[in-house]
């Protein structure tokens, strides 16, 4: 077998673990992955121990967990002798000073001894949100509160003054006249401004999006408070839509998300995206509110509708809106494929399909977001 694993197997041995009981999200494959490829194959001890820190979340499962990875790799990744053994030395980059943790002393370390460094901040960008505890989160939030999402520009009608080109701006040119004797010595000319387009986020609160609901919901007040009133339009959707634009309006986020929280009564129930992006286009996309904007739409496409109602609302919305893009927590995950009912209808409208697992899928849904260069 190669060094470097297939994600077929990683989905395979993931499909295993759920059969066994364990709960493994869609992130956690992705790290197993990540950690299967730095290691290799060609020690099982290494195999073994890249799976079990990273899919096993508590400690009951790690019976569990065992019987399954020697039934699964019994046949495929026979066993190896260890190497000698090292001691290791682990220091933690702060983030913040740019200081470490203390470490033992130089001048005793042995030849035995292996040095590693990394950055915790560095391992929190990758990291999926379904595996977050309480502190990672109180880091997450400050790093999301940071980010600052604006839609791409947009040719203005208004004129703004400009040096060198652009129309002659006659009544300009007649003031500055005035301090010449009327003489129209120098020209002022004008053109057209730019502007941001405005920014549609939809945030999918159905019970399968829970872990990551509570992110994107972060990620949208940010986006808000940054930009003039008007800018950006921050909505809900479960077996309803909900705007929560001027819920989410206060500077405070942990302020803005209770207001949220106690204006929406469907949180974390079922899903119907068709029924709930025709109620968005009847009352706020088609009336104007979407038309020329950026729609931001966050969901793991799971729907208990119809397919071909989502597929219709979703023509309808491409009709009216500048560009659409889909942040999907599931896209990461190994092997994934759009096959679900509602993602599969919905991903011929969209323009960009993108992460929405993690602060490193966040942050280049920003430059997204911002027209950069795919």
């Amino acid at each position: 077998m190669a060094d470097r694993p297939g994600a077929r197997l990683v989905a395979e041995f993931a499909a295993a673990l759920r059969r066994g009981g364990l709960e493994v999200p869609p992130g956690t494959s992705v790290l197993f992955a990540q950690a299967l490829a730095a290691v290799g194959l060609a020690d099982r001890d290494l195999a073994y121990w890249a799976g079990r820190a990273t899919l096993v979340r508590r400690p009951e499962d790690r019976e569990a967990y065992d019987r399954v990875f020697a039934e699964f790799f019994e046949c495929r990744l026979p066993a190896a002798p260890r190497p000698r053994q090292a001691q290791v030395t682990l220091a933690v980059d702060s983030g913040e000073d740019g200081g470490e943790s203390a470490g033992p002393d130089p001048a005793t370390e042995s030849e035995a001894t292996l040095a590693l460094r990394y950055s915790a901040t560095e391992v929190l960008r990758e990291q999926d949100f379904s595996r977050y505890g309480e502190e990672e989160w109180a880091e997450a939030r400050r790093l999301i509160s940071a980010m600052r999402a604006k839609a791409e520009q947009r040719r203005s009608r208004r004129l703004r003054p400009h040096a060198r080109r652009g129309r002659l701006d006659l009544a300009r040119t007649v003031q500055m006249a005035l301090s010449s004797d009327g003489e129209a010595i120098r020209r002022a000319f004008a053109a057209p401004a730019d502007r941001p387009r405005r920014l549609v986020i939809i945030v999918d609160i159905s019970g399968s999006m829970e872990p990551y609901a509570r992110a994107f919901l972060r990620f949208a007040h940010a986006a808000l408070v940054a930009r003039p009133a008007g800018a950006v339009e921050v909505f809900v959707l479960s077996t309803r839509v909900s705007r929560i634009t001027r819920q989410l309006s206060s500077r405070d986020p942990d302020e803005a998300l209770a207001a949220a929280s106690a204006a929406v009564e469907d949180w974390y129930g079922g899903t119907r995206l068709g029924e709930g992006l025709a109620s968005f286009n009847d009352r706020w996309g088609t009336r104007g509110l979407a038309r020329g904007a950026v729609v931001v739409l966050l969901s793991d496409g799971w729907d208990r509708g119809e397919p071909d109602g989502l597929a219709a609302e979703m023509g309808r919305l491409r009709r009216v809106a500048h560009r659409i893009v889909w942040a999907n927590p599931l896209r990461a995950s190994p092997g994934y494929e759009p096959i679900a009912r509602g993602m599969a209808a919905a991903l011929p409208f969209v323009d960009d399909f993108v992460d929405g697992h993690s602060l490193a899928s966040l942050e280049h849904l920003v430059e997204v977001v911002a027209g950069a260069p795919r």
